[in-house]
């Protein structure tokens, strides 16, 4: 039964989850707690193997977990699941309706499984199901990567959810279709349904209301995106050069610096306070052709790259 909690559409409290046995074992949820409130974007946010899938998956009642407990607008996942399964919608990050049917034939299949139509809750989709609607007859097979991303979509919510779930849905996805997409769901947000998005690309962490970092199945940090920028008081200095191999060893081995990764065109090294960029600069000048180097400020990936354990930083 319901507990009640409107506030509150997902909490989690020390979820876990393995696969194989003995020696063999993967955790992929090591004890993850959390909750998320009625109405927000919340991204759980993360690289590939960090427990995303395994996450969604529970929630959205195809996984058991191994430990702790799940709720979901208000409902157990274990207990009442099929109370659940009729207040979620669920679109998982690899393309999954019926290849061969078409668009049309595609949505109004999903809108019988939960005893609706396609007219019925037309409002609530049309934002996504309109530019594909001239297409209704073709195949969902020989859609292009955007159009079946819309048509996902519309299929998740064709019953009106109270909870939808998206797992990596701008995966694969070009950088025009991933922007229309998190317009969509700002869109879709007014409508106080809760969404829970799941992302590799930290970029798309500030478009959420509040993120929850996840590495290796544990959470490393839950706040608004800006908050957990803020909290990053380390300052970051930004270095290209034109072998950059080498550049990043010599950061490395530069004592005033505390780590170093690539960062898009340039590296980022996070230095210690009080640092000296005029001696950060001279010993990169001795090794480093066509240094280029200047402050810069911390975004979420600098943030996650901070948070992770120094032995996984490497892989």
């Amino acid at each position: 039964m319901g507990t009640g909690n409107k506030e509150k559409s997902v909490l989690v409290n020390d979820l876990v989850k393995f696969y194989g046995k003995k020696k063999d074992v993967v955790k992929a949820l090591q004890g993850i707690s959390f909750d998320v409130t009625h109405g927000e974007i919340f991204g759980i946010i993360g690289p590939d193997g960090a427990g995303k899938t395994s996450l969604f998956r529970i929630l959205t009642t195809l996984l058991l977990p191994d430990e702790g407990r799940a709720i979901v607008d208000g409902f157990d996942v274990v207990k009442d699941y099929k109370e659940i399964r009729n207040r979620v919608g669920y679109m998982p990050g690899r393309f999954s309706l019926y290849q061969d049917l078409s668009v049309q034939e595609n949505l109004e299949f999903f809108a019988t499984i939960f005893n609706t139509t396609i007219d019925e809750n037309y409002d609530l989709i049309k934002d996504f199901y309109s530019p594909i609607e001239p297409f209704k007859d073709r195949k969902a097979g020989e859609l292009s990567g955007g159009m079946k991303q819309k048509l996902a979509l519309s299929c998740a919510l064709i019953h009106r959810p109270s909870i939808l779930f998206l797992d990596e849905p701008t995966t694969g996805v070009d950088a025009v279709s991933r922007k229309e997409f998190w317009e969509m769901l700002k869109r879709l947000k007014e409508q106080e349904i809760t969404i829970l998005v799941s992302t590799p690309y930290m970029d798309e962490a500030g478009l959420c209301d509040r993120v929850a970092l996840i590495q290796l199945g544990k959470i490393l940090s839950i706040n608004t995106p800006q908050k957990i920028i803020d909290d990053f008081k380390k300052p970051i200095m930004a270095a290209k050069a034109s072998n950059m191999l080498h550049l990043l060893n010599d950061l490395k081995n530069f004592e005033q610096v505390e780590d170093a990764y690539p960062f898009g065109e340039y590296h980022h090294a996070v230095m210690r306070n009080n640092f000296s960029e005029e001696s950060l600069r001279k010993y990169l000048q001795q090794n480093n052709k066509e240094l280029e180097l200047k402050k810069t400020e911390p975004d979420i990936e600098d943030c996650f790259m901070s948070l992770m354990p120094a032995s996984h930083k490497e892989e």
